[in-house]
């Protein structure tokens, strides 16, 4: 195989820039504030991408001149304005002083009301196509403790591998201590999996370990082999896999 025609990521420890094959759609009051088939796909940072636009994308009718306000790199911000809804600093218009980013503009993600890749409708961020998820059948020997008190113990566990990320192991309710769980308010979404729900463990009258538990009740399609098992946070649990103690993994975000 000649070397041109081996795919290599790109460097993403820095700005990088590439065409989106997916017809992008932000939605807002009613409206689609922005439906193009010419997005662009902008690692701001190396852990996901963010959607921009070319300028002759720009939603003109729905930025409110207003609200200017120019950035000290040069660029432009707007608010979105659709009927009685605002969405304040939604558009960063970029100029000619942005370098890479000229002749672009963005619009906030979380400033809409949703985003959809074709008919698909988008959580959290725009997906990376970079990043793989796969769930792998186990009959590793796991065990979990909190406290020093044995809260799971599996021959059975489910095996999630994400690009970049430490490995995540996923039980079954049936080999977890479910009487030492009670449930948390907390939840989380995230683009590949879903929307985790959590739990507490609960070791003792006065001992209790907040949120190291969390499970999908309705994964996406691509994991869907997790649903109803539990994960245990291994940044902050004990855990044994084939007997040996795993080294508690160092991640720079809270990633599940």
């Amino acid at each position: 195989m000649s070397s041109a025609s081996v795919s290599v990521p790109p460097d993403l420890t820095k700005i990088h820039i590439e065409d989106c094959l997916k017809r992008v759609r932000a939605f807002l009051g009613g409206f689609f504030i922005v439906d193009t088939r010419k997005a662009k796909l902008v690692w701001e940072h190396q852990w996901y991408p963010q959607y921009y636009f070319p300028n002759n994308e720009l939603p003109s009718k729905f930025l409110d001149d207003d609200s200017k306000q120019s950035l000290p790199d040069g660029a432009t911000k707007y608010d979105i304005v659709v009927g009685d809804k605002r969405a304040p600093g939604a558009v960063i218009v970029f100029g000619d002083s942005n370098g890479e980013l000229t002749g672009l503009f963005k619009i906030g993600y979380n400033s809409m009301e949703r985003w959809f890749e074709e008919d698909e409708q988008v959580f959290v961020h725009p997906k990376d196509p970079y990043k793989r998820v796969d769930v792998l059948q186990s009959s590793r020997h796991v065990r979990v403790e909190v406290h020093g008190v044995e809260v799971a113990n599996t021959h059975k566990p489910r095996l999630l591998f994400e690009t970049n990320l430490p490995v995540r192991t996923y039980i079954p309710q049936t080999d977890c201590k479910l009487e030492l769980l009670t449930a948390s308010d907390l939840q989380t979404p995230c683009p590949y999996k879903g929307v985790a729900s959590y739990y507490h463990v609960q070791t003792g009258p006065d001992r209790k370990a907040e949120n190291v538990v969390w499970w999908y009740r309705n994964p996406n399609v691509e994991c869907v082999a997790i649903s109803g098992y539990y994960a245990f946070y291994d940044e902050l649990v004990d855990i044994w896999i084939d007997g040996e103690k795993q080294s508690r993994p160092k991640t720079h975000f809270v990633f599940r």
